[in-house]
């Protein structure tokens, strides 16, 4: 829609190089950047609005034509009594029975558990000593 060629561009920023003094020009391109930031960002916008319009009324026109189709099928094709009175195909199938207990189980009582023993010193390893470290001493600076 606003196409801008790279020559278009130049052209640009040679008139603005002309009329903006160089040391002004950094700050002018960045409130330039800011302005057009805004301006896609209202476009964007803008555009997401619309396309959510649009959604929402191929949404709806789905909808109408689907009601409209059911409307036809449930006019050829009406429901007799016996449809009507048939029990829903998840009541026919039958719910599995509950497993019966045939015979008493035997419970027996748990064994007793063995009792800790401690630990010998002699069988029980040393822990490790790790030396502790000290820090290298830094050589005095010697002045000439």
């Amino acid at each position: 829609m606003f196409d801008v060629a790279p020559t278009e561009l130049l052209v640009l920023g040679a008139v603005a190089l002309m009329v903006i003094p160089p040391k002004d020009l950094p700050k002018a391109m960045r409130v330039a950047g800011y302005w057009v930031g805004r301006a896609r960002g209202v476009a964007r916008q803008f555009r997401s609005g619309f396309d959510s319009m649009l959604r929402d009324a191929e949404l709806q026109e789905m909808e109408k034509r689907w009601a409209e189709e059911n409307a036809r099928i449930m006019r050829e094709h009406p429901p007799t009594p016996a449809m009507l009175m048939s029990p829903a195909p998840g009541d026919l199938v039958e719910q599995p029975a509950l497993p019966v207990m045939t015979e008493k189980p035997v419970v027996s009582p748990a064994p007793e558990p063995e009792p800790i023993q401690a630990m010998d010193a002699a069988s029980k390893p040393a822990p490790k000593l790790r030396a502790k470290r000290t820090p290298k001493p830094k050589p005095d600076k010697v002045d000439p």
